[in-house]
């Protein structure tokens, strides 16, 4: 039907209120796994140490004369290994007039939720570093100091690709030649660390893509089966049973998706030069201004307790 002439519509009218939402959606992921799981403790300086020691190679051959005289056996003293602080910041700057002055949708505050979202985006760059491919940089005038991530501190349970090596505290793990994601590639790891270590891995982290390849492709002896009462079919592992004991297998947004780790939490603690804290920052105009930071170093307190396997495809299969 056409519309009666002279008939004022809402489309011609250009005073009706707007009808915005109270509420701001967001969705963004915000969960840490490492920055919640690893232990908590306190730097003194910007590098700090601790002594590890592992003990000697077993020696098939002992065996004595009797009577004879007592051959001193070598000793060793633990050694000192270290990383460094890493300063992280996030900075806000509102108008007054923006924070006093205008009506919001969602927000009474603007400064304040601005706060409070940079303090979550802070957490997720403290997660992505400490997953980081990085070596250790030392800070000087100009340069800002960098802690070595878990990327460059593995050498002992790796599987890499070809081309792929270690790092060590002042270079990065080489990248290797990525493949795709297998059991046998997960348990010749496993294998390793048990082998490496008394204490095995009970975490394995890794992102969205192969998280999903871990419950895809990680048989065991098991068999997939429908829900009979439901007709859904029960397509996740959450737990992995090995031989060696049992693994948690957890999703991690903010790790590189190409790295799969297996980690002892007892064997990972984060030093805190300075914890998360904020503060407002002069006034040197019409604008409310803070600084959030934060001053930490990832200490892998025993290296062999830790895998990784590393250099996977990261479609899902």
């Amino acid at each position: 039907m056409t519309v009666p002439t002279n008939t004022l519509q809402t489309y011609q009218s250009n005073y009706n209120a707007e009808d915005v939402s109270e509420i701001i959606m967001n969705i963004s992921p915000i969960d840490t796994p490492l920055l919640t799981m690893a232990k908590k403790g306190t730097a003194d300086a910007t590098y700090t140490e601790w002594p590890t020691e592992s003990l000697s190679a077993v020696d098939s051959a002992n065996a004595n004369i009797e009577g004879d005289d007592a051959t001193i056996d070598t000793s060793s003293t633990p050694s000192r290994v270290g990383n460094h602080c890493q300063l992280m910041d996030k900075t806000v700057s509102v108008t007054t007039t923006q924070i006093n002055a205008i009506r919001k949708y969602g927000a009474r505050n603007e400064f304040a939720r601005q706060k409070a979202k940079k303090g979550k985006e802070l957490k997720r760059d403290i997660e992505t570093i400490l997953f980081l491919n990085q070596a250790r940089v030392v800070g000087a005038a100009g340069t800002a100091q960098k802690m070595r991530s878990m990327g460059s501190w593995l050498t002992s349970n790796v599987s890499r690709g070809a081309t792929g090596a270690s790092g060590n505290a002042t270079t990065a793990a080489t990248d290797g030649t990525q493949r795709n994601f297998t059991e046998a590639l997960f348990r010749t790891v496993l294998v390793s660390c048990a082998t490496n270590a008394n204490d095995m891995p009970s975490v394995v982290m890794a992102g969205p893509a192969n998280r999903a390849n871990l419950s895809s492709q990680l048989a065991g002896n098991s068999t997939r089966f429908y829900e009979l009462s439901d007709g859904q079919l029960n397509a996740s592992i959450s737990v992995y049973r090995s031989d060696y004991g049992p693994l948690k297998l957890v999703m991690n947004r903010f790790q590189r998706e190409r790295d799969i780790w297996m980690l002892n939490p007892d064997y990972i603690e984060l030093r805190y030069l300075e914890p998360m804290q904020y503060q407002d920052l002069a006034t040197t105009g019409l604008s409310q201004k803070g600084q959030m930071w934060c001053n930490l170093t990832l200490a892998v307190l025993a290296e062999p307790a830790h895998g990784v396997l590393a250099d996977m495809n990261t479609a899902v299969l």
